[in-house]
């Protein structure tokens, strides 16, 4: 794969996964209300998406070794993996109550995050355990502190 579809994508599944997931996570805890949890995940894949492949396009800018095509290709590679990732976290919520939605999407983040990890792992030819344990550990850190941020803003503003 070529160094920009694979900087763009990388980039943005992961966020995906990791953003949209705390996202989820903090609504659920903090309000308990699946039209906010849904609209959150909505503009992530929006706003969210656009802001992480205009992040990229700066950061290939800046290093200045990238011709005006191969930043625009990470540019929208980001867009694209980011959005499409964190649109599929909406299909839970779609279907199924807001808890059985959320323990869900984490299984689902989590099980798109450790396919990821194996993949990176093989490439640098390192045991897949310690990737996949290393970035679900990360992943699962950013899950509890969202819930208990959530939590924490429910107890003190609702």
């Amino acid at each position: 794969m070529k160094h920009t579809y694979k900087t763009g994508f990388s980039f943005g599944l992961t966020s995906g996964i990791i953003t949209t997931l705390g996202l989820m996570v903090g609504l659920s805890s903090g309000t308990k209300s699946r039209l906010a949890v849904i609209g959150g995940v909505l503009i992530i894949a929006i706003a969210d998406s656009l802001s992480d492949a205009l992040g990229i396009h700066l950061s290939e800018e800046a290093e200045h070794v990238h011709t005006e095509r191969e930043i625009w290709e990470a540019t929208f590679s980001t867009f694209i993996a980011k959005f499409a990732t964190s649109m599929t976290f909406i299909v839970p919520l779609l279907l199924l109550d807001l808890k059985t939605a959320v323990v869900a999407s984490v299984a689902w983040g989590m099980f798109l995050l450790s396919a990821f990890s194996i993949t990176i792992a093989r490439g640098k030819d390192i045991p897949a355990w310690k990737v996949v344990t290393e970035h679900l550990t990360i992943a699962g850190f950013v899950i509890a502190v969202s819930h208990y941020a959530g939590e924490l803003i429910s107890r003190t503003f609702g």
